[in-house]
């Protein structure tokens, strides 16, 4: 058998420490580079054997027994908002073996349970590491060791105790969640329970007992995964960018087989397949790390699964993260490789004719998660695809909002949303949940429509148009245009931002673009409030003059629908002047011949 090093993905809730614990194991400083001391972008380190065994000491060989050895351990350090979902694979994940980091002192919390749940959707066995153990009140660092087994020993009995109890919090979290775990000292049998490794970063103590864990796990229970023999070479893009004297580079995990610079290589883009070769494959020495290394990458012929490395190519423009990467040296089958990777692309990416959701993602792995997460709750989805928020988007989610409220909805995964999206959205009401956590986001959304169902009336009353009537006031133009700014008081209803506004012969007027009082920005003004209202690309004495009475001009849907079933929430005022409104548009239309 023809072994490879098994891809270790490293996750965990931001500011568990990480990156902190690579940092230890590889004796790099990647953590104190970061902006913040968070990371920014995927990286990947290899660790040899020579430096795990070292670093392991006599626990090497008893975890790892006297089966064929494996020869390192290629580590994938992930940023806590994009967990590991671009370490995707046809049919699961790249990754084949995970270390969940979880903070001693403040156990699961969001993007611990989000890691979790990925990782279980996956099927991709993990190990606990316990981190931060040194922060425990009362805690002595033994010098003389790194072993966590002999520190422990060495501590008081009450630390121990309060080190127990804070470890079966996590126990029982686990069970709950549908795992079975245990501290990896008590486990007996490590294919059935979840080891749990109390580490600290800082010290290092631990981190010789992790390290055997994950070695002991792989050698005993991955041989025939890690089996190179006839496999074909695929990988995952885990990034695109940009380099000074590279051009467009891909940062990518070569999963299984050989690349070679000969090779022709099949990537995703958008709404394509490229294939191209190699200008160059970058390979980062054994420690480094490829998003900030601190020598220069080693050029290279070709490169043996599985490793971390940056090929360039000006064909990459346009690839997506989470592309699947598939090569051969022979050129005939670029078309196969072309057809799986469309194949593969039709199960992420949705576009159908049924109503549901708008999904919108950064890259094809957070994609499929958010998919998959969202199908578990069964919630329906319309459109899922990459890219940031615009306003089609919001336009196919405001006709699917004419049907379903609830799912006349976009909800984005760490995308930007274009003012042109978030305007449209403003101005009908169409809601746009966006977050930096998968887990968060879901979440969010289901609280809202059972809060909305539980309260729909009431929810639909204050998305429709305000009735109100206002007076311009005498002798105070602020500003006659660019914006015109100018004194009113509201007679009749209220005054809100964003509102359309019409006169009394039915012309529309323009947009409330903002509400002051005394010098400060409010969002709605009452009956009885004097507030200055600023409208752009009208002038003061043209569209608009003083002493004139202006009316909120609400679309014709939802003056029928304020009528038909919003009559009783209205005042008598507001009712008499929203007849009016109706009377006076009628007149206007007719007017015009509308």
């Amino acid at each position: 058998m023809q072994i490879r090093q098994p891809i270790v993905a490293v996750l965990g809730h931001v500011d568990s420490g990480k990156t902190s614990l690579l940092d230890k194991i590889r004796g790099t400083g990647v953590q104190a580079r970061e902006a913040g001391g968070i990371t920014q972008h995927i990286g990947a380190s290899f660790l040899p054997t020579d430096a795990i065994k070292a670093a392991c000491g006599p626990l090497f060989a008893k975890m790892a027994g006297d089966k064929q050895e494996i020869p390192g351990l290629l580590v994938i350090d992930t940023p806590g908002h994009e967990v590991f979902t671009n370490l995707r694979a046809r049919g699961g994940s790249a990754a084949d073996i995970a270390i969940l980091v979880v903070d001693v002192n403040r156990g699961f919390q969001p993007q611990t349970n989000e890691s979790l749940k990925i990782l279980q959707s996956r099927k991709v066995p993990f190990v606990i590491a316990l981190n931060k153990v040194d922060m425990i009140s009362g805690w002595k660092k033994n010098p003389a060791s790194q072993f966590i087994t002999q520190s422990i020993k060495d501590q008081d009995p009450s630390v121990q105790t309060a080190l127990d109890e804070l470890l079966y919090n996590v126990v029982g979290t686990l069970s709950i969640l549908g795992f079975s775990s245990e501290a990896f000292y008590r486990v007996k049998d490590f294919s059935k329970e979840i080891s749990i490794v109390p580490v600290s970063a800082r010290s290092g103590e631990g981190i010789p007992e992790l390290l055997a864990v994950l070695v002991g796990l792989t050698q005993q229970y991955m041989q025939k995964k890690l089996d190179q023999s006839e496999k074909p070479t695929r990988g995952i893009v885990l990034e695109v960018r940009e380099e000074v004297g590279l051009g467009v580079t891909a940062n990518i995990i070569l999963i299984d087989g050989t690349l070679r610079k000969t090779d022709s290589i099949a990537l995703a883009r958008r709404d394509s397949t490229v294939i191209t070769k190699p200008k160059a494959i970058l390979l980062p020495k054994p420690l480094d790390e490829m998003r900030d290394p601190r020598d220069k990458f080693r050029p290279v012929n070709e490169v043996h699964a599985a490793a971390g490395i940056k090929i360039a190519s000006p064909d990459l423009e346009g690839v997506l993260p989470g592309s699947p990467v598939y090569a051969s040296p022979d050129e005939s089958r670029a078309e196969e490789f072309k057809r799986l990777i469309e194949s593969e692309m039709k199960s992420v990416f949705v576009k159908t004719d049924k109503k549901g959701v708008i999904l919108k993602c950064d890259t094809i792995g957070s994609l499929e998660a958010m998919t998959d997460m969202l199908k578990r709750q069964n919630v329906p989805i319309s459109m899922a695809d990459i890219g940031p928020v615009t306003r089609r988007d919001v336009v196919e989610a405001l006709a699917i909002k004419e049907n379903d409220r609830h799912l006349g909805v976009v909800i984005a995964f760490n995308v930007k949303i274009l003012q042109d999206a978030q305007d449209e959205a403003e101005a009908n009401h169409v809601r746009i949940f966006h977050d930096q956590i998968i887990y968060s986001l879901i979440d969010d959304y289901i609280k809202w429509v059972q809060e909305d169902t539980a309260n729909e009336e009431n929810a639909i009353f204050s998305e429709l148009t305000p009735i109100c009537k206002v007076v311009f006031l005498k002798g105070y133009v602020f500003r006659k245009s660019n914006p015109a700014v100018f004194g009113v008081r509201v007679e009749v209803g209220t005054l809100k931002q964003k509102v359309a506004i019409m006169n009394a012969e039915g012309r529309k007027v323009g947009v409330v673009h903002q509400l002051q009082d005394s010098g400060k920005n409010i969002d709605v003004a009452k009956k009885g409030q004097e507030v200055a209202m600023s409208i752009q690309n009208i002038t003061v004495g043209r569209q608009v003059s003083e002493e004139e009475t202006l009316y909120s001009l609400p679309p014709s849907h939802e003056a029928k629908m304020l009528l038909k079933q919003f009559s009783h929430k209205l005042t008598p005022e507001e009712l008499g002047t929203l007849k009016a409104i109706v009377e006076i548009q009628r007149k206007s239309n007719a007017a015009y011949g509308y």
